[in-house]
């Protein structure tokens, strides 16, 4: 029986028109990486939730938009006019739910912003302007070019056990990232400058990481991709067979 995976999708205006969408090579990453059927989730807020019942693991995306600071007590928005208030009502209780029955959650980009936040933890707002800190936003260039591999980072605990290496190169493309871990929230990678690139739920249930690049991004050419979409797809085959799932 085909294992299903749901992707939430951003609110966005196109020509005066609402539209929900999101990237395709998130969908493209599930079906030829996880090996699972990729469905959209869209961003209706908390009437989603009933869409758990018929899903085998959750992948939260990148987007362009920042959770609203609003959800960690971050004070002012300093990127107000990026964000995405649907998506926001929508992933952050559908992450919390999907972690509470052991449901996996590949968290990406945005996602392990979102993944942090609705568990507890906060974010910094602007990386580049921390003293100290690399610039992680894209630069300019072609689409290529500005997902191309920009900066190495070590990896330890269960994603090292993934990938089979403790360190990896990575692209970059965020403008924020993690500050406090959410309680129960553990780091399996870091870049040089100390951002945080991977956390995994020590107390979930099941399969609950998230990483701060894409690799989705050429998965199939990327032996370190490909390895987290294949795991990811393996913990949502156990979870829709009942049955525990561990790193190799």
């Amino acid at each position: 029986m085909d294992v299903i995976v749901g992707i939430p999708a951003c609110a966005r205006e196109v020509n005066g028109q609402p539209r929900h969408d999101t990237p395709a090579r998130y969908a493209m990453a599930v079906l030829g990486g996880a090996g699972a059927i990729p469905i959209m989730i869209p961003p209706l807020g908390e009437a989603e939730l009933p869409v758990l019942d018929r899903l085998d693991g959750l992948l939260i995306p990148g987007s362009p938009s920042n959770v609203h600071p609003s959800h960690y007590e971050g004070g002012d928005s300093q990127t107000p006019d990026l964000h995405d208030p649907a998506r926001d009502a929508t992933t952050l209780p559908l992450i919390r739910a999907a972690i509470a029955r052991g449901m996996p959650v590949l968290a990406i980009c945005r996602g392990i912003q979102e993944l942090n936040v609705a568990l507890g933890g906060t974010l910094h707002q602007q990386v580049h302007a921390l003293d100290g800190r690399l610039d992680h936003r894209a630069g300019e260039g072609t689409l290529a070019e500005r997902y191309g591999p920009k900066h190495p980072i070590a990896l330890t605990g269960e994603l090292a056990r993934i990938v089979g290496a403790d360190a990896i190169m990575v692209n970059s493309l965020h403008g924020q990232a993690i500050e406090r871990p959410a309680p129960g929230m553990v780091i399996e990678a870091l870049a040089e400058d100390g951002t945080i690139e991977a956390v995994r739920v020590a107390t979930a249930r099941g399969f609950a990481c998230g990483v701060q690049w894409h690799p989705e991004w050429g998965f199939g050419d990327n032996p370190a991709s490909l390895a987290i979409f294949r795991a990811f797809g393996a913990a949502c085959r156990a979870y829709r067979l009942g049955t525990n799932w561990k790193a190799a």
